[in-house]
């Protein structure tokens, strides 16, 4: 797999700005604001430049900080592989201005490391997902943000940072937390919901892209541990790890396949037919926030919904 990764090289990241692989993050994104009774009072010197290293954590610091916050995400392009970006000379200058920065950590986002010591800033915060979680740098799955509990414990940083940033601002990014936890409900709801319902319901997945989410819906992922590690880092699987996935889907074994739907090789693309043939339902799963059209939130939603279409119906949504 690791030969068909995209591997980008200071000129390609260059010319990918313009198709959107990193990008200014609206202030008011998402739905989570509190009143908009202090956007006049925003001026450009109460403005905080963040960056997200991932767009989803870009979203989470727009809706907290509103129009107190100058975003920039730096992975945004769901038609890139998030494992094998390389960063640029320009997008390190976007990193050096940053007073606020949100990464993921396990390794996932290590370039982000690298720019931060090469171009430091006084004062500068950084909230990593990572530690928040008090998760090890050795765990198997880097996909955090899928974790029900993670962005509630990043919008509480980020409101934190920037109270410490704009204390004047402090009450209005405290609302806008508040604000976002309580937007969570409807996808931690649909969450319980599927548990309730269809605990233990077989899958398929070819990455451990969204089994944090999976795991809190109680579905039983069958797919072994070993060999998602080896597609998520482009390693040769076992043939019997093989020949045990693709046993799952002709069988069925399994009620929905699952699948990292910005990476795929002739592998992965091998199961996905299978799907196709075995009238399995396939469900896509993305690493980077679709953009446009979505926030964290519902993002998060639509894929719990797409779950439940492929259980209930047998509707495959390969793209959200």
């Amino acid at each position: 797999m690791s030969s068909n990764h995209i591997r980008r090289s200071v000129e390609t990241v260059l010319a990918a700005a313009a198709a959107g692989l990193f990008l200014a993050v609206p202030a008011l994104a998402g739905p989570a604001l509190a009143g908009t009774g202090e956007l006049a009072a925003a001026s450009p010197s109460s403005v905080v430049v963040a960056v997200g290293a991932e767009n989803e954590y870009a979203n989470v610091i727009a809706q907290i900080g509103g129009p107190y916050v100058s975003v920039t995400a730096i992975m945004s392009n769901p038609n890139t592989d998030p494992h094998e970006f390389e960063a640029s000379a320009s997008v390190a200058e976007i990193v050096s201005k940053a007073e606020l920065i949100v990464q993921n950590g396990v390794g996932y986002d290590t370039f982000m490391q690298r720019i931060e010591a090469a171009s430091p800033r006084r004062g500068r915060d950084v909230i990593v997902a990572q530690q928040l979680d008090g998760f090890s740098s050795n765990i198997f799955n880097p996909h955090l943000w899928y974790n029900p509990k993670t962005m509630p414990l990043v919008a509480a940083a980020v409101a934190s940072d920037l109270s410490k940033l704009e204390p004047a601002h402090a009450a209005y990014f405290a609302a806008n937390d508040r604000a976002f936890v309580r937007s969570l409900q409807p996808w931690l709801a649909a969450v319980a919901n599927f548990k309730h319902h269809f605990d233990g319901t077989p899958v398929a997945v070819t990455e451990p892209v969204a089994d944090y989410m999976l795991q809190a819906a109680g579905a039983d992922i069958r797919t072994p541990d070993s060999l998602q590690a080896a597609i998520m880092n482009g390693t040769d699987p076992s043939p019997q790890n093989i020949s045990l996935e693709e046993s799952l889907i002709s069988r069925h074994e399994v009620k929905v396949f699952l699948y990292n739907q910005q990476v795929t090789d002739s592998l992965t693309s091998t199961f996905l037919s299978d799907a196709h043939h075995s009238h399995v339902p396939v469900v896509g799963v993305y690493e980077t926030m679709p953009v446009p059209g979505y926030d964290y939130q519902s993002w998060m939603l639509a894929e719990v919904d797409a779950l439940q279409a492929a259980v209930t119906r047998g509707t495959s949504t390969e793209r959200l």
